[in-house]
């Protein structure tokens, strides 16, 4: 008799075959699958384990059993009495590739049972045993935690942890750092090396298009993209070709994100503000010319997607492997990668450089200290090494000067140059209407000696705060503005934008650049713009770089409230010749051999060990024993030569230790001397021996958390040693204070590097 019809047996089959689907499915984390090209039915290995894993194994294959049974009994139905009802009944299905599907899903349980067998024998063995580390005094608690918790948010399943003891120590200690590293895994990696390019081709599919600074970036890496690459052969050269590690880089520009408003996108073509662009630009095309695993990411999607951000409740950090070595980012970027990284900022921060145009000086870094001290900020309190923030201009010593390049003449450009200019013509730096109000008084002196032109950004009527004696060509190209710069003799400056790139360039063209001196200086106490920023720094000129490091005859700056003055110096302008000059450190080489030391040398990652060591001072001559020594007619200490130097970039050699004057900044006392301070020095100054060396006598010596220790208090002598590492200054200043400056030398034209340097 027959004992289903056709559409029963489709019914039963059909039952079978989806509570199948339904069991294996709803098993949640221990099934859950870490590909994402993985079926429903793909089940890894790696992710079982414990008796409840291997009870549902038993439960799966028992299940398989009945349906394989059900289907056999139903093959035989098909005789030839019934063929003419089944023919009648076609079943849409092929039961005999069901058959063969379901025989390999229950082959693979079988397989998977045993190997369950081996996961929780590998478990129960010494090498997953917790273990009692005073270093690690959290980790079996977190243990415990996880034995209980590991099912409550889908992100464990997806770092593989399965419920055994093993995958429980695996995620807390390469995942999280609650457990101390395990020895039977493998934690090496072979570096590749970096090989300089000068194809800079990909790098412009990298970085993309959709918004227009976008655009802006690419068309300025592929107008320098020659000299590029002639600076990629030459430093290579200087470089002997030697062996260099090729870093994983990500580079994300948090502030053309979206999610922080991207105001910058929309005002390229209008005028706006395009500073940061060209040094991002020219950032992404070191990186990549120094031959580095790049990747660009300018959306909170893609920095999810380079990071690894794993799915869930965000109960789990990233992945105790960051898959970058280095992440170049800004104040944007890095508090988008708070919001994503969560716990996991805190263990990685040390791989972060921050792109900080206007610098962050110690004191607004360390969070608890500016809270305490009056120094919060919106953009300070990271707690960072501060020379992990990257300046545009080398105005913070604290911090690590990035820089950007300008356009090199060659020598037939120059001779053109010098043929064409034009004495009596003078650009404006100021491409938006405002700049220009309340200028009017030396713009009629700067008139009649002159004729004055102007790049204003405008749509349809002639902006009316720019004179009617001035020709004003609009928001010109790049190579059109740096044709007007070429016949020009001067470029003079209303005394905003601050510390712009456009300055050097108009020099690199051969003009004379005229700036306002600020009297008083500008600074976050007198001034909107500085306010909130996190630095205390006092800005003498629209453009200090220009006015220290270059200066006469290419650089003039004066009070321009000084009628007399100002028409001085218009005359000076006028009689003087100059020939095009830009800084080593503003060239394509400058930046690229700066940038590469940066990433061979700078490691925030490893912790300094304590200075002196207990073996270290035994071992130094003298009488107090002391590794500095005072040479003749000298003022500063040197480190003894005939002393071992721990190890340090910039090199200890370079280290000439000064006593500053009551009440000035180890910035202002390294400068006097024609030195810069350099903050890496401080550990090794923040002793005894150095306060001896100088011949400080110290009535009490004392160790304080104080953003200008180590000093010497005027009254009554007492010493003071810092306490907190981070808050190491060269910017700190104080009243009734003697500062101990850690000074060094630098190279002309290339005041990152010093001469041991290199």
């Amino acid at each position: 008799p027959r004992l289903f019809s056709p559409d029963g047996q489709i019914f039963v089959v059909g039952i079978g075959f989806f509570s199948l689907c339904f069991l294996m499915t709803s098993l949640g984390g221990q099934f859950s699958a870490r590909r994402l090209g993985d079926s429903p039915f793909t089940v890894h290995t790696e992710v079982l384990g414990g008796l409840e894993s291997r009870g549902v194994l038993r439960k799966i294959s028992d299940m398989l059993e009945v349906i394989l049974k059900r289907i056999d009994a139903l093959s035989r139905l098909g005789n030839a009495s019934d063929s003419h009802r089944l023919e009648d009944h076609r079943l849409p299905w092929d039961p005999v590739g069901l058959v063969e599907r379901i025989q390999a899903i229950a082959q693979n349980v079988s397989d998977m049972a045993t190997k369950v067998e081996q996961i929780l024998q590998r478990s129960s063995t010494s090498q997953c045993d917790v273990p009692k580390d005073p270093h690690y005094p959290d980790c079996p608690s977190k243990v415990d935690w996880m034995r209980a918790r590991w099912t409550s948010d889908p992100c464990y399943s997806f770092y593989g942890v399965d419920g055994s003891d093993c995958s429980f120590l695996v995620y807390l200690s390469e995942v999280e750092w609650f457990c101390p590293p395990l020895a039977w895994r493998n934690h090496s990696s072979t570096p590749s090396a970096a090989t300089l390019r000068s194809d800079l081709g990909p790098l412009l599919d990298q970085v993309g298009t959709g918004k227009e600074s976008l655009s802006f970036m690419r068309r300025r890496i592929r107008r320098l993209a020659v000299q590029w690459s002639a600076a990629a052969r030459r430093l290579d050269n200087r470089l002997c070709s030697r062996w260099r590690e090729q870093k994983r880089i990500l580079v994300h520009v948090g502030f053309l994100t979206e999610e922080s408003g991207d105001v910058f996108s929309p005002k390229v073509l209008k005028g706006g503000p395009l500073g940061e662009m060209v040094q991002w630009s020219d950032i992404l095309a070191a990186l990549y010319v120094l031959g580095h695993d790049l990747k660009i990411s300018v959306s909170v999607k893609e920095l999810q997607r380079f990071l690894g951000v794993p799915p869930g409740r965000g109960n789990c950090p990233l992945t105790g492997r960051l898959p970058f070595d280095l992440i170049y980012t800004d104040y944007h970027g890095l508090q988008q990668m708070k919001q994503q990284m969560g716990i996991s900022l805190k263990k990685h921060k040390c791989h972060i450089r921050v792109i900080d145009s206007f610098g962050t000086e110690p004191a607004y870094n360390h969070e608890e200290y500016a809270t305490q001290h009056n120094y919060r900020t919106n953009w300070g309190y990271w707690n960072l090494n501060c020379r992990q923030f990257m300046t545009m201009f080398p105005h913070t010593p604290d911090n690590s000067f990035m820089g950007f390049v300008a356009e090199v003449m060659n020598e037939t450009d120059k001779r053109i140059t010098r043929l064409n200019k034009v004495d009596s013509m003078a650009v404006v730096y100021g491409k938006e209407p405002s700049m220009w109000k309340g200028k009017e008084k030396f713009l009629a002196i700067l008139h009649r000696y002159m004729e004055i032109h102007g790049t204003v950004y405008y749509e349809a009527q002639r902006p009316p705060e720019v004179p009617a004696f001035v020709k004003n060509h609009g928001l010109l190209p790049q190579q059109e503005l740096q044709q007007l710069l070429r016949k020009a003799k001067l470029f003079i400056g209303f005394g905003f934008p601050y510390e712009g790139p456009a300055p050097l360039e108009a020099i690199a063209n051969g003009c004379i650049f005229l700036q306002p001196k600020f009297q008083p200086s500008h600074s976050s106490l007198n001034h909107e713009f500085f306010r909130g920023k996190p630095t205390s720094r006092q800005v003498s000129s629209q453009h200090p770089y220009a006015q220290q490091y270059i200066g006469r005859p290419h650089v003039l700056t004066v009070d321009f409230n000084d009628s007399r003055q100002f028409e001085d110096a218009v005359h000076e302008v006028m009689r003087t010749q100059v020939d095009p000059f830009l800084p080593y450190e503003y060239t394509c080489e400058g930046m690229l051999e700066r940038l590469n030391a940066y990433i061979e040398h700078q490691d925030f990652c490893q912790v300094d060990a304590p200075f002196p060591s207990m073996n270290a001072s035994k071992s130094w001559p003298g009488n107090p024993p002391s590794p500095f020594i005072l040479p003749p007619n000298s003022s500063a200490l040197v480190w003894a030569p005939n002393i071992t130097a721990p190890a340090c970039w910039p090199p200890l050699s370079a280290m000439q230790l000064l006593l500053a004057q009551e009440g000035v900044s180890c910035v202002g006392s390294c400068q006097v001397e024609g030195l810069i301070c350099e903050p890496a020095f401080f550990p090794f100054i923040n002793n005894p021996e150095a306060f001896t060396g100088l011949r400080v006598h110290c009535e009490a010596l004392e160790a304080e958390v104080n953003h200008i220790f180590p000093a010497v208090s005027v009254e009554p002598g007492e010493c003071f040693l810092q306490k907190e590492p981070l808050l190491y200054s060269c910017a700190g200043v104080q009243a009734k204070h003697r500062r101990l400056c850690p000074c060094r030398d630098f190279l002309r034209g290339q005041v990152a590097m010093c001469k041991d340097c290199v």
